[in-house]
């Protein structure tokens, strides 16, 4: 049976290319709060490279329900509930 499974010759888009785009939307650059999917993080990058990165910048990360949501400044982040 042949392996369905994405390579990285057909993703969409490179790695770099994606997180390029991410990093410099007007979103990030202005310290605001983004949401990525946790499955396309892991096929387009990796989610210990995508998280590197975001701890590298200073961000802060959350993970539920199928996302990841980063806070794209050092604040520190608190749950009210």
């Amino acid at each position: 049976m042949r392996d369905l499974s994405p390579t990285r010759r057909s993703l969409p888009v490179s790695p770099q290319e994606w997180l390029r785009q991410m990093l410099s939307s007007r979103t990030v650059i202005d310290g605001g709060v983004v949401r990525r999917s946790v499955s396309d993080v892991e096929r387009l990058v990796g989610r210990e490279v995508f998280l590197d990165l975001m701890r590298r910048r200073g961000f802060r990360v959350a993970e539920n329900a199928g996302h990841f949501i980063v806070f794209c400044n050092s604040d520190p982040v608190y749950l009210c509930l």
